[in-house]
């Protein structure tokens, strides 16, 4: 399960919220040509969530903030949700994908460039991400804390260019 952005303009948001058989197509592209309109953070995308909501950040960057598509009110892991997955016009990994705004991505890149690396993990006791059950689990081996804050330099940078292009960012599991 990996954590994925694609930086979109607000016309290529548009033409995603009205079909996102040809967003799909649109990521998977910058996806395969490593484009810089693309980023990922593997496997650390709970990690990051748990770390940045802990200093009291407001923007999901991982799931995004706003959705294409509601899901339905059922269990996550029940047969309705998988029938309701299976029926999505691509398959995106782990549910639709939603998004940010231009202006919740100018907000993220503007709290995200205050953070350093060690400020995100500085008092973080790795038993706090056992309890959450935040995945992939296993914190408390050494350096499991500095695998997911050295990602914060490419989210920085990432999140930077997308608010000075005044871009929407896609996010998604897969």
């Amino acid at each position: 399960m990996n954590g994925n952005w694609l930086r979109v303009s607000p016309d290529e948001l548009e033409q995603a919220k009205a079909g996102l058989g040809w967003a799909y197509k649109l990521a998977m592209t910058h996806r395969d040509n490593n484009s810089e309109r693309w980023a990922a953070t593997g496997k650390a995308w709970d990690g990051l969530d748990f770390l940045l909501d802990r200093l009291g950040f407001e923007i999901p960057l991982v799931s995004g903030a706003e959705r294409f598509v509601e899901l339905p009110d059922v269990e996550p892991d029940s047969e309705e949700m998988f029938d309701f997955l299976e029926n999505l016009e691509d398959d995106w990994g782990y549910g639709p994908p939603s998004y940010l705004t231009p202006a919740q991505v100018a907000t993220a890149a503007s709290e995200l460039a205050a953070l350093t690396e060690d400020g995100l993990i500085r008092g973080v006791d790795p038993q706090e991400l056992n309890r959450a059950d935040i995945y992939p689990g296993s914190w408390e081996g050494p350096g499991e804390l500095a695998w997911v804050a050295h990602y914060l330099p490419g989210v920085q940078s990432f999140f930077a260019a997308a608010a000075r292009d005044g871009a929407a960012v896609i996010c998604w599991l897969d």
